[in-house]
């Protein structure tokens, strides 16, 4: 799990720092719009994470005391919706965002 964090950050810097340097030389709105995707694919990979992880948690919980299962997999749900509602949020501003220019 480390390792995966550790990959993601190097990734992460990697995928960026072309971004960045074109930045400086262009200006701040010509910057934004090379993030754009970019800070899209982050929000949705983020996301993924979360809901991966609790899949896998409320799956390996149902298999330890299957006689919860129903209340695990009905709070499984409402917390992947959760996610799901901030991540489309956090799309939502940062597409307005990127519109208006900040």
């Amino acid at each position: 799990m480390k390792l995966t964090k550790v990959l993601f950050l190097a990734f992460s810097v990697i995928a960026l720092a072309p971004v960045m340097a074109f930045a400086q030389e262009a200006g701040g709105n010509a910057a934004f719009s090379q993030l754009k995707p970019i800070g899209i694919g982050l929000i949705c990979f983020g996301a993924a994470m979360g809901i991966g992880k609790l899949a896998s948690a409320a799956v390996e919980s149902m298999a330890r005391q299957p006689e919860v299962a129903g209340n695990i997999s009905s709070s499984m749900i409402i917390a992947a919706a959760l996610i799901e509602g901030f991540t489309f949020f956090a799309l939502l501003l940062f597409l307005l965002g990127s519109a208006s220019g900040y």
